[in-house]
């Protein structure tokens, strides 16, 4: 959502803060707030007017004429103040159908003025520009603001100035104070301006000879402006209207959803209702909410909400968890519902974000069987199949009645179930798989065939693309009435690899010559080209860092694409339209601010460009030209006969919906010949008529099917079309959103343009203007698909539609990725690993999540127990292990390691480089002894060799005992690092035999030779062996194993790395120069002929 209503102290604070005029505004930072807990002694202490002036009170919680409602308390003292909320705060109150407790409240200086001293002022944005309303008369009693005020439309890109202030708003006010109103109007503006606000209003305003005080104030500010107005708005509160209440779980929603690309929306409307929704998509969750209430459950309703854009499936869990914990938590007479519904998805992996809610619902399982829960699912898109099994699967093992649905039966069919008002089939019909589509039977390479291109009521005629008519000079660009044929080029901005492939494959399914994407912009990488499929082949796409360049190169191309963020798409896209050759640009991304719509909307209408979006899918011409993913995987494609044309044509708001129609009308008509999905957005690029009268210009077309929505005024401008004669082809049309004034409360639904500021902007009214005015209008969105046929069948015995014979579908084949997903093929693994994974939304080690890892406190030695041996050591193995990571953490720089380590710094190679040149020294003569220490003790305990036998047969074969020996330490000089460990060792292993055997052995080679000492390498070795073999957690075999593989040498390894590191930090920070061996210490001996 954009336009988001702020509370009147935070309007007031930002007012304060940034308004810049030469107006004297009083009383600024004079407010206080009052709530259940406040400390009116320290409330006092913080505001010491509070003690001095007269005040006024009143509720601030988003509530319309408070002074009308007797919610104003007016010239009281603190005392009088404390007694007027007594009996108000935290009491329940009624404002229009809206009842809630009154529980936050603001207290500010009472001013004394005349009536004359009152103004009424208001600011609002609408797609033109931001009109301002100035009244001379303010007050509660101003009545009829619109009729009454003057009222000045400040363009998009406009500036405001004192003077045409005074000539247009100011002609009724007192001469005296124009110059003071016409500063503060224009500082005003400019505020509203800067700080992205949509709404403004104060009233009464009042001007004395003191200066401007803002009496009462609502306002309203585009929330998807923060990333650019952080720093002056700071952490906004957004308060719920007035009548609902601000749930935890509603904050910790709006949460997850900050946090994510995707869209995840919810709303409590009745926490003890029965029934509860779970829906995919921002349109076809309104859709879901207008049926429940047309069948009579809005009381009974519990929340609105959605979920979209592609979550992943811990945040589909996360969604879904919440929403099971909440309606789990009181018991009704009649059970409960859960409908999890949903249109048919463009892009959403069904089967993936299906995976978050089965887990959700089996974590509940107890729980929603306690409370007689019934859960109805329906769902389409990519892969939805599997997500069905799936959820049909988990009703099975769990015991809970879940109800699965396809494509094949329509959308809110399954409202009408879990409410009793249709019975519920036993065995739906089953809709083909997905793999029935797609792979080619004929085993051909080639294109195939051309398919049917033209609409079924029309003969095959070449439709090229209409460019966009020059006009005079100065005046606006006519723009183009068909916007894509077959021959349609286009420019990508974004690396969307996945969407343009899809593109691809819509372009092979049609028979076009090329494809449709001719290259892709992304300016996060240098020129390069992308690998694509066309059909069975592999072909290079062009990618360019500069926009400029792909449009040189690329003159053909009059259609953009743009996948920018929300935070780019701005600049893109008005540097998009420098280039005379695009005539069309789509615009992806959603929560756009307002105001750079509006620049773009300006900057298109002068150049003759046409914009589709913000926050769309986009839209797609059968048999021509797809943007994007609209439409979804090939299989609903080819299902809804997308890859040729119909006759119907539609324009909707809603992407997911669009997905929805395309299925609706192919199962009821003879297709679709155009479908454009404007965007949920307030201020969409292009509008309704702008598609309709381009459909009605259109001779393929022959009826017209628009999915409006609640908010906005533009499907009025439909009305007046076919009242004027101008639309003459049939539409139909359904205005979805129709639950709004039912309820008590304003709810904003997920699309921001989805909500009504009055009257004649709700979905009923517009319904009710439709069918007068002659559209056909269905009484239900239930209903729409049954509309849609009769006026289809009627146009065919008319003869206006004439169907045509029905052309196979074509082939294409499936991408390995997506065959794989779908479960049709296997291929054996390149890689195999036990010891982490990483693909799910938490980290694991050898099976325990990274989070257990710290509440567990297994600390390194533990870590590093589950990489190396999949298992959760015991608490002494896990210290053990630290400990020889400290004691062969390092030994000096004299040692190979550290030397090599050091020369290679002083070199000048960097921190990789050294420690690898230090790590290539490590071996059987410095450092890798472990295991061959182990290998060696092991061997001769095991096969039962006496010590003294062991080392004699050793000096026989002339060979070392590994570990055995050291270059300064001796028996008399003992290395306190074994000391240390053989202290630990001896107090907690269950069992020492082998470290036994070997002091042993220590005790015969000492005695010939006193540095001829257990070393540390051997130590750690035949200690490892005896953890190994005794701590309960590993066979014979897989110790034996353990040491064989050279687990054993890698605690040196990773124990002498830190080491290594420090000498590297060291010489840099000692700045230490190149390294030259002196060539005293050198040794210089010379074959005796060169001597000679």
């Amino acid at each position: 959502m954009s336009a988001k209503a702020i509370s009147e102290q935070t309007g007031k604070e930002f007012l304060y803060k940034y308004i810049c005029t030469s107006a004297a505004v009083q009383n600024r930072f004079h407010y206080a707030n009052v709530t259940a807990q406040t400390d009116f002694d320290r409330l006092a202490q913080e505001h010491p007017w509070l003690l001095t002036q007269r005040l006024v009170v009143k509720p601030d919680q988003l509530i319309k004429r408070r002074g009308k409602l007797g919610l104003v308390g007016i010239n009281l003292d603190l005392n009088g103040v404390k007694e007027w909320l007594k009996p108000r705060l935290m009491r329940e109150t009624a404002v229009g159908k809206a009842k809630g407790i009154l529980k936050n409240f603001l207290i500010e200086p009472f001013v004394p003025h005349k009536q004359e001293e009152e103004f009424y002022l208001c600011i609002y944005a609408t797609r033109e520009g931001d009109y301002v309303l100035f009244h001379h008369e303010g007050g509660v009693d101003v009545g009829d603001v619109d009729a009454k005020a003057k009222k000045m439309l400040v363009g998009v890109d406009e500036k405001i100035s004192e003077d045409s202030v005074k000539k247009v708003l100011l002609t009724q006010a007192p001469n005296d104070k124009k110059e003071v109103l016409a500063s503060f109007i224009v500082g005003l503006f400019n505020l509203y301006e800067d700080l992205f606000f949509t709404y403004l209003e104060i009233n009464p305003l009042v001007v004395t000879k003191d200066g401007v005080y803002v009496l009462d104030m609502a306002a309203k500010i585009d929330a998807t402006a923060d990333y650019i107005c952080k720093a002056k708005w700071g952490n906004v509160e957004f308060p719920p209207p007035f009548g609902r209440e601000a749930y935890p779980e509603e904050a910790y929603i709006a949460d997850l959803d900050a946090k994510s690309g995707a869209s995840l929306k919810l709303t409590l409307l009745n926490p003890r209702g029965r029934i509860w929704t779970m829906v995919a998509g921002g349109g076809a969750s309104v859709v879901y909410s207008d049926t429940i209430c047309d069948l009579g459950g809005v009381d009974e309703l519990a929340n609105y909400g959605e979920y979209s854009g592609a979550p992943s499936e811990q945040q589909t869990y996360d969604y879904a968890k919440t929403i099971l914990s909440l309606m789990t938590r009181e018991k009704h007479p009649d059970g409960k519902v859960l409908i999890i519904g949903g249109s048919i998805a463009n892009f959403t992996n069904v089967a993936a974000t299906f995976k978050g809610i089965v887990r959700a619902i089996r974590d509940y399982q107890v729980p929603l069987k306690e409370h007689e829960v019934t859960i109805f699912v329906r769902r389409g898109g990519p892969n939805y199949q599997e997500g069905l099994r799936v959820m049909g699967e988990v009703g099975k093992t769990t015991g809970i009645p879940i109800h699965v649905f396809g494509t094949e039966t329509h959308m809110t069919a399954i409202v009408g179930m879990a409410l009793g008002h249709r019975p519920i089939p036993n065995q739906p019909p089953v809709a083909a798989h997905t793999a029935n589509f797609l792979l080619n039977s004929s085993g051909s390479t080639s294109t195939p065939a051309s398919s049917r291109t033209a609409s079924f009521s029309e003969t095959r005629a070449k439709v090229e693309s209409s460019p966009a008519k020059k006009a005079k000079t100065g005046a606006p660009i006519a723009k183009a009435t068909t916007l894509f044929s077959k021959h349609t080029k286009s420019i990508v901005w974004g690396m969307q690899t996945r969407a343009v492939q899809g593109m691809l494959d819509f372009d092979y399914v049609c028979s076009r010559d090329e494809p449709s994407v001719a290259a892709m912009v992304y300016p996060f990488t240098g020129d390069h080209k992308q690998k694509f499929y066309w059909g069975h082949k592999e072909i290079l796409l062009p990618v360019y860092k500069n926009m400029s360049d792909a449009m040189k190169k690329h003159p053909d191309v009059d259609v953009l694409i743009s996948f920018a963020s929300l935070r780019s798409a701005f600049d893109s896209t008005m540097e998009t339209m420098q280039y005379s050759q695009i005539h069309t640009i789509a615009i992806i991304a959603e929560g756009i601010p307002e105001a750079h719509t509006r620049k773009i909307i300006k900057a298109a209408d002068e150049k003759g460009v046409t914009i589709i979006g913000p926050a769309t899918v986009g839209g797609i011409k059968p048999g021509c030209f797809k943007i994007g993913n609209t439409g979804g995987m090939l299989d609903n494609i080819l299902a809804s006969k997308l890859y040729r044309p119909g006759s119907v044509a539609y324009v909707s708001r809603s992407g997911g919906m669009s997905n929805e129609l395309n299925n609706i009308i192919s199962r009821t008509t003879d297709g679709v010949f155009e479908g454009v999905a404007i965007g949920g957005d307030r201020y969409p690029g292009s509008v309704f008529t702008d598609h309709v009268l381009r459909y009605q210009d259109t001779p393929g077309v022959k009826m017209i099917v628009v999915l409006g929505e609640i908010g906005g005024t533009e499907e009025y401008k439909i009305c007046q079309g076919i009242k004027q004669g101008r639309i003459t082809k049939p539409v139909v049309c359904w205005c979805i959103g129709t639950c709004a004034t039912m309820f008590s409360s304003e709810v904003q639904f997920g699309h921001a343009g989805a909500c009504a500021n009055q009257a004649s902007e709700t979905a009923v009214a517009k319904n009710k203007a439709l069918k007068e005015a002659g559209a056909f209008v269905p009484k239900s969105f239930d209903e729409l698909g049954e509309v849609i046929k009769s006026v289809y069948d009627e146009l065919v015995t008319k003869g206006v539609i004439e169907p045509a014979e029905e052309v196979p579908p074509p082939t294409v084949p499936m991408d390995y990725s997506w065959a794989r997903e779908l479960g049709l093929i296997r291929k054996p693994a390149s890689f195999m690993t036990s010891i982490c994974d990483e693909r799910g939304q938490e980290l694991i080690y050898a099976g325990m999540p990274i989070t257990e890892v710290f509440k567990s406190e297994i600390g390194l030695g533990g870590t590093l127990g589950l990489l190396w041996f999949q298992r959760r050591l015991p608490r002494y193995a896990c210290q053990f292990i630290e400990m020889c990571l400290m004691v062969t953490a390092d030994h000096g720089p004299a040692v190979s390691g550290a030397h090599n380590t050091i020369v290679c710094a002083r070199a000048g190679k960097d921190l990789i480089s050294s420690l690898t040149s230090g790590l290539l020294t490590i071996g059987d003569r410095f450092g890798g002894a472990l295991d061959a220490a182990a290998k060696q003790f092991s061997k001769a305990f095991d096969s039962g060799m006496l010590p003294m036998e062991f080392v004699n047969k050793m000096k026989k074969d002339g060979r070392l005992i590994m570990g055995i020996g050291h270059r300064v330490k001796s028996i008399n000089n003992p290395d306190m690092r074994v000391q240390i460990l053989k202290d630990f060792v001896k107090q907690h292993f269950p069992s020492t035999q082998l470290l036994d055997y070997a002091l042993d052995v220590e005790k015969i080679t000492t005695s010939k030779k006193p540095n001829l000492i257990l070393n540390v390498d051997g130590f750690i070795g035949v200690a490892f062996v005896d953890l190994l073999r005794t701590c309960g957690g590993f066979t014979r075999d897989e110790a034996d194993e353990f040491v064989e593989i050279g687990a054993l040498n890698g605690i040196f390894v990773l124990g002498r790395s830190m080491g290594f590191i420090g000498h590297y930090l060291d010489q840099k920070r000692l700045k230490q120069g190149l390294y030259r061996h002196p060539w005293d210490d050198i040794s210089y001996v010379l074959p005796e002929h060169m001597s000679m």
